[in-house]
């Protein structure tokens, strides 16, 4: 933490969020921790992968945002490291590499969104808030359940037959989504936006590749398949087919 920040404890505001920014430029890292506090969100700051890695992992947050370029250890690496470590907390990735390429190694490394050097504050934030409701409570419903296989959002388990599968958070994401659809198809554009939150071109792989692996937990040796592919359309996840 920089030494002259400043930890906030409450803003008074019901709605604030509190956000942990990962920023080695210290005159960039002050503007981001005032400019946030002014929005009445209490924000945290850490100088480098290592310390954002420690504060991410000792403390609740509901929104990252880091900066690609980090010492110690650099962004796109602490993201990495906080997925492997059940952390699922959305991460913005910030950075001056804004090409396709740059962006899609930043989703793909765990990022929930990446937004280019230099931005407006105004776009962050929207997009920080994007982050927050994308993760609030949708319904009072905590336990979603499509035949045999249970999800409980609030212990982040999911069984199948009594059995409990590990998921990986954006595979847990995933599949929440699609059993709070259960027996309606979900098109690839939905779950791009609402699981990724980011819009892809939508004929990326990307949503395949995910879905692939889920299946292959959830409906390997068992009878009964869940998980439909909706040909041209998208998915769909259900007790049997029709």
């Amino acid at each position: 933490m920089y030494p002259d920040s400043v930890k906030i404890d409450s803003t008074g505001n019901d709605s604030a969020m509190r956000l942990l920014v990962v920023e080695d430029d210290r005159e960039a890292a002050n503007y981001l921790r005032k400019a946030f506090r002014e929005a009445g969100h209490v924000c945290e700051v850490a100088a480098d992968g290592e310390e954002g890695l420690a504060l991410a992992l000792d403390e609740q947050f509901d929104v990252f945002v880091i900066d690609r370029m980090l010492p110690k250890r650099d962004g796109l690496s602490l993201i990495s490291e906080l997925r492997k470590r059940g952390v699922s907390t959305p991460a913005l990735i910030l950075s001056a590499l804004g090409q396709v390429d740059d962006r899609v190694t930043g989703l793909r490394a765990g990022g929930d969104d990446y937004l280019a050097k230099p931005y407006a504050f105004s776009e962050l934030l929207a997009r920080i808030e994007s982050l927050a409701r994308r993760v609030a409570p949708q319904s009072a419903e905590t336990v979603y359940r499509v035949g045999d296989l249970e999800l409980d959002r609030l212990s982040h388990t999911v069984a199948r037959a009594g059995k409990e599968i590990p998921l990986q958070p954006r595979e847990f994401r995933l599949l929440e989504y699609l059993m709070r659809h259960a027996g309606h198809v979900v098109t690839r554009t939905m779950l791009l936006e609402n699981v990724w939150d980011y819009h892809f071109d939508p004929q990326t792989n990307v949503i395949d590749v995910h879905v692939s692996r889920l299946r292959s937990k959830i409906d390997k040796g068992h009878d009964k398949q869940l998980l439909h592919t909706v040909r041209g359309t998208g998915y769909m996840i259900r007790e049997s087919a029709k």
